[in-house]
């Protein structure tokens, strides 16, 4: 994205895209240029929420201005231009896409602008096809204490050979197969050193639940309160040990590994310090047993509605048994914190 230079033919549009800014813009050999000037904020109705903001009816109108004005761009340029027109951002800075995309798409199911045919992506949330290589076939039994398996490594997933290995194991292997994250995310591979160097499963860290009864009671948080400081709780979204690898403590120990490390990688990542940890564990599968040895600390159950049920249409189909764990011993206080 390129700003006109000073004295250049200046044609477009302003509409008040933030509160207290007004964005003015313009189209010459599709370019976009970009300049801020204060204006009042408007108390229109007709707001739109999702994700924690509230979209106010100028920006409601910039978006779809956008959308009419940007013919020919995919939905990711869309979705990265709006994002940064409104400065929604992460904390580290970074462009919230996959926020935009999602908002995009509702806006438009609900008539109000027409976007461009879809490219052949893999939106957040999608299954994707999953990899069968060889190394991800099934490997000889595994079967003692962790001890006599030790060190155990926990590394992120850095590689494309990394990223492939990950989305096979989890894909054939976790009962939640692998979908595309929403929103930030981490991924780690978790090994063996013994008797030689094994890949044994894999964890992925992602953006929390933007609402959850049970974390949020634990919490004391208010409706204003968790809108501010939800990117500071991340969600263990897949924990997988292989199907034949039976060592004991090894799950609870990768856990421990994991959170160890947690906290600077998603420093470095996203430019936030997590201070607690959320996590789902389906009761008719699992007892949580990992979790409640590794110190997680069972808070209540969710409504079984799951991330997109917004409707209401599975509430209590199929609840889950909520976890946390503080990553600093005042991790609720902190959390509570208005400032």
């Amino acid at each position: 994205m390129t700003a006109v230079p000073p004295g250049e033919t200046q044609r477009g549009l302003s509409l008040n895209a933030r509160p207290g800014f007004r964005w003015t813009f313009w189209w010459p050999f599709a370019t976009v240029g970009l300049r801020r000037i204060p204006v009042a904020m408007s108390n229109e109705a007709g707001s739109y929420r999702f994700s924690g903001r509230i979209f106010r009816p100028p920006e409601i109108a910039l978006i779809r201005e956008v959308v009419a004005t940007c013919a020919g761009v995919s939905r990711k340029e869309l979705a990265n231009t709006i994002s940064e027109l409104l400065g929604w951002t992460r904390p580290g800075g970074s462009l919230k896409e996959p926020e935009c995309l999602a908002v995009l798409e509702r806006l438009a199911t609900a008539g109000l602008l027409t976007l461009p045919a879809k490219q052949q992506t893999r939106p957040a949330g999608s299954i994707t096809s999953v990899p069968h290589t060889a190394r991800g076939e099934p490997g000889p039994p595994l079967t003692g204490r962790v001890e006599a398996f030790a060190p155990v490594h926990v590394e992120p997933v850095r590689t494309a050979a990394e990223r492939q290995l990950f989305r096979e194991l989890v894909g054939r292997y976790h009962y939640l197969r692998y979908r595309v994250p929403f929103g930030a995310q981490r991924q780690y591979l978790v090994s063996i050193a013994q008797p030689v160097p094994t890949v044994v499963g894999g964890l992925q860290f992602s953006s929390a639940a933007w609402r959850m009864r049970a974390r949020d009671a634990w919490i004391g948080w208010d409706e204003a309160t968790r809108a501010r400081q939800l990117p500071h709780v991340v969600s263990n979204s897949r924990f997988l040990v292989l199907p034949w690898v039976r060592i004991q403590n090894l799950a609870s120990t990768t856990l421990a590994l994991a959170l160890r490390r947690l906290p600077t990688d998603w420093q470095a990542q996203y430019g936030v310090t997590p201070l607690l940890v959320e996590t789902l564990v389906d009761p008719a599968r699992y007892t949580g047993g990992c979790y409640r040895a590794a110190n997680w600390i069972e808070v209540g159950e969710t409504a079984g509605r799951g991330r997109d049920d917004r409707q209401h249409q599975r509430h209590g189909a199929r609840p889950k048994r909520v976890f946390v764990y503080p990553l600093t011993p005042d991790a609720a206080e902190r959390l509570r914190r208005r400032g």
